[in-house]
Parts: structure tokens; sequence; C-alpha cells
């Protein structure tokens, strides 16, 4: 068994390393000008395929973090005046294996963005959607999508894809070590690369034939995390104007005190006392260090988050939103019907509750005595299988509840919030409607079935990419009969604070409904777990 794991790890690794390749400089002249485009950083030359134009590989920062920038803010581009292929994705950002995205030639030289484009000779400035990968924060990579699908089908808008550091490298907080000074931002280093990336979209796009005033950022899991705490981080909204979400919220935060455990364990398994320590170590020793400490494939940790650190992220995201820091942002987002058996299938039931059972004892020890008795209520009244409660319990934690009271907070605030219940079901083992599952429909890749097990309805698909494409394009999710693929038209309400309507996303059937009648998350039991962040 083991040998036949090694072998396939092995055929996917020479699989995406294939797949590699250093754009260059080019200095004859000897390119396809229809195919360039002038930036700020450079003229970039992509490549065209069935009438999509792809540009990869292209840098957003003026210097890579490596060498003396490890840890470091990202650096701004500089103007350049030479000419370069955009044919290869970028490096993945340094990770322990796991995800796929992990398979590809790793560095830490690697905040490039993709940008792809349908060929055309309008002039009108097209919607822009801002791709963000997820995985815990910790593994994932642009080089895992690619957009020929979708743009494809949806000719009317363009889509770039950013990438950020993930784990240790992207999220540790290092300020507390007696050297620490020198490195401020390190515990949120990911979402100021999004940031990075976002400024040049804005100061680019515009040569790709895309609105630089009418951008959507996008997002799943981690990505969609990320899209929530992005409008809380200042100046940060001139960027974009509307947000999709796909199962993450602002939830998905740490405190400095968190962080500051996982640095230390981290430190400690390397022998290291000083940040200069671990500048002296390699990247490679440092991701596997921490995923074997902490990493999503390595032991379940889903403890690597941003930090509400008061300076690049408020200390309450939460009490942000009530605020309303974010009401003039549009929202699109929402959950799976039953987002952690995802984990539960690919983990297996033993150790899903070897993992989940002890975590849970870790935080009940930070409730009071109240908070415990509602979540010992939850799991005594829960039916079915012991798993099949705790994946439920985790659900609500992690997704349902968070996603619920962001479309709470954002109403309250004045803001506009679609919110959506993604309910159908993969035919593996205990996956059912589990996390990520909806990914392969809204990407068009329906040939994608990893998590599926099958394909999902090919109508109900173009529904669904119809929806998101026409929220990026005027606020609305909602499709008039005339540009419905089916030819029905799908009224798809606000949420409000009466009937609390969501759109249920069934396969064969799209409706809104009063979450009271779905239940979607326990008000009494598990609604007041957002309030401690649970990393």
């Amino acid at each position: 068994m083991s040998e036949n794991k090694d072998e396939n790890l092995n055929k996917v690794i020479e699989m995406m390393r294939a797949q590699y390749g250093e754009n260059k400089c080019i200095t004859d002249g000897d390119y396809d000008k229809s195919l360039a485009v002038k930036c700020v950083n450079g003229t970039f030359v992509g490549k065209k395929k069935d009438g999509i134009i792809s540009f990869k590989g292209i840098p957003f920062v003026g210097r890579q973090p490596v060498g003396d920038l490890r840890w470091k803010a990202p650096v701004e581009v500089t103007p350049d005046e030479g000419i370069y292929e955009a044919f290869y994705n970028g490096k993945t950002s340094c990770q322990p294996m796991g995800d796929i995205a992990a398979a590809y030639v790793q560095g830490e030289d690697c905040l490039y963005l993709n940008v792809w484009k349908a060929e055309d000779e309008s002039t009108e400035k097209k919607p822009v959607i801002v791709w963000i990968y997820g995985g815990a924060f910790e593994t994932g990579g642009t080089v895992n999508y690619d957009m020929h699908n979708f743009i494809s089908e949806n000719r009317d808008v363009i889509v770039v894809a950013i990438a950020y550091r993930v784990g240790f490298l992207g999220f540790c907080h290092l300020s507390h070590l007696p050297d620490g000074k020198d490195f401020p931002d390190a515990q949120n280093l990911g979402l100021m690369d999004q940031m990075m990336g976002l400024k040049w979209v804005h100061e680019n796009i515009a040569a790709f034939g895309g609105d630089p005033e009418n951008v959507t950022i996008w997002g799943e899991s981690a990505g969609a995390a990320s899209c929530t705490l992005l409008p809380l981080i200042e100046g940060a909204q001139k960027y974009f104007r509307r947000v999709i979400a796909q199962s993450g919220a602002p939830a998905q935060t740490r405190t400095p005190e968190e962080a500051i455990r996982c640095t230390d364990k981290v430190m400690e398994a390397l022998g290291c006392k000083t940040a200069a320590d671990l500048m002296n170590v390699s990247a490679d020793e440092i991701v596997n260090t921490a995923g074997r400490l902490f990493g999503l494939y390595q032991v379940l940790g889903i403890r690597t988050f941003p930090e509400r650190d008061g300076k690049y992220l408020p200390l309450d995201t939460w009490d942000a939103y009530a605020k309303g820091a974010a009401k003039d942002i549009e929202f699109l987002h929402g959950c799976n019907k039953d987002e952690m058996n995802t984990f539960l299938g690919v983990f297996g039931p033993e150790y899903f509750m070897e993992w989940a059972k002890p975590r849970i004892e870790e935080h009940l020890a930070k409730f009071t005595e109240e908070e415990k008795a509602r979540v010992e209520s939850y799991i005594k009244d829960s039916k079915g299988e012991i798993y099949e409660t705790y994946s439920r319990l985790f659900g609500q934690m992690l997704f349902n509840a968070p996603q619920i009271r962001l479309s709470e907070e954002q109403t309250k605030a004045g803001g506009k919030s679609y919110t959506y219940y993604f309910t159908v079901e993969s035919s593996l083992p205990y996956v059912k409607s589990g996390h990520a599952v909806e990914c392969s429909t809204v990407f068009n890749e329906p040939e994608d079935t990893a998590l599926l097990g099958r394909a999902f309805d090919e109508t109900f698909g173009k529904i669904v990419r119809g929806m998101w494409v026409q929220f990026a394009k005027t606020g609305n999710p909602s499709l008039s009969a005339d540009i419905s693929p089916d030819g029905k038209a799908y009224k798809w309400p606000l949420y409000d604070l009466e009937d609390k309507n969501v759109m249920v996303l069934d396969e064969f059937d799209i409706y809104p409904e009063k979450e009271s009648e779905r239940n979607i998350v326990d008000w009494e039991r598990t609604y007041f777990l957002t309030d401690h962040y649970m990393p």
C-alpha cells in the first residue's frame, strides 16, 4: 500500500513539474505583438488557445521575498521597459507535500499572478474577477487553477489569479523574539501579498481590457476568509467593490498569543532561539517541520491563520463588520451543507475522531459552564454516528455559523449580502456536500471529480456560474429568463434580518428559502461559537 502511494505521489510530482518553465526576457523582438500587453513593470506576452489568451507568471512585486526579504512585506514594482514571456506559472509558495500545488516547483520567489481574457475586438472595459486560492492558509497555489473553461463560457469578464505566501513563511509571529523587531509584518504577510497583487491589478488591468473600477475578489476556504478580511484592511477597498466568498469568513483568524504559541513550537523543533537563527534555516526544513506540527494534510492542524494584531487587522473582526467597515462592499457568500465531511472522507472516521475529540475538549476548557452546556447539549441531541456529530459541530464552528453571522453583521450595518447554501452531494463515502465540493462546478471543470466521484449536472453548473458572473458584473446574482441557461428566471433575494433568506443551490432545484426553515445554524447552541473564533 505504501509503495503504491509513493508511486502515485511520484507520478503527480512528475506531471506537475513537467508544466514548469521559466519566463524569459525577449530581446530580439521576435514575439506576437497581438498577444503583448504593456504594464508598469514590463510588457508581457501571453499564449492563445481556442480564442482565450492566458498570461502566466507575471511578477507583481519589485523583488521576490528571498534572502534578506524573507518574512518582510512585499516590495512594490518599479517601472520596466523590458519585454517578457508570460507562458509559465510562477513557483508555488513553499509548503509541505499534500496539496497538488505542492507537487509543482516550489520557491520563496513565488509572488506572481496569472490573467485570462477572451480574444475579441470589444473596446468596452470588462468586469474583473480576482481569484484567491484556499488551503487553510497552509497550502495551495495558482497552478491548481486554469480559468480557460470559465472564460470560454463567460467571455465578457477577465479573471486574475494571485499568489501569496502560506504557512510559516506567510503567517508567523516573530516580533516577540529578541531580534524580532525587524519583522513587524510576519504575522500577516500572506494578506499583504494579496494586497500588493490587487494593487498591481488596479494599476495594470485596464491594459488587458479590464475595468479597474469593477473588480470582484473571489475565493474559497482560506481564499474566501481572505476575501472577507481584505475589506477590513486600511486602503484596500479602493481595489475592489465586491466579494464572492465560498466557505470562508472573518472568524478564520487568531490572536497574537495563539500565533506565538505556534511560532515557539516550530522554533523549539528547529532548535532556534532567535529570528536570526530562523533566517539560517532552509525553507524546506522550516515548512516540513511546521507541517509535522500543524500541517493540514499531516495532522489536520487548522491553526495557521491571519493574526488580529490590531495593526493590520482589527482586534475584533466581527465588531468591525458590525460597525460598518465593509458596508459599501457587496457580498455573495455561503457554505456547504456538510462542510467538515470532506475532512471526514479524506482522513477516515477513526483518525478524524482522534483529532476531533481532543480539539473539542481544548475549546470547551475556554468556555463558561453555560457555554459548555450548550455544546454538550448539541452533541447529545445529534443523530447518527458520533463522527457525524463531531463533523456537524466543527462545520457549525468553522463555516456555517460564521457565514450566517457575516450575513447578519453586514445586513445590520446597512450592507448587502446575497447568501447561499450549497446542498449537492458527492458520491464518495462520507463526503456528502462537504468542503470544496462546489469548486469544479464554479470553475467549469466537470472532469475534476476527485472530491465528487461524479460530474454534477451540466445545466446546474451553468446556472451557478451565471449567477457568480452576473454578480461580478452588476452586484446582483439574480438571473432573468433571457440570460438564464435554462430559460428560467432566478430571483435571489438579499439576506434580511427578519426572513434571513438564503439561496439553496440544489442540483435540480435552485430556490430561495428562509434560514429558519432550513436550519443552517443552531442559533441557541452553536451561533455563539463565532465569538471564540475557533483557531
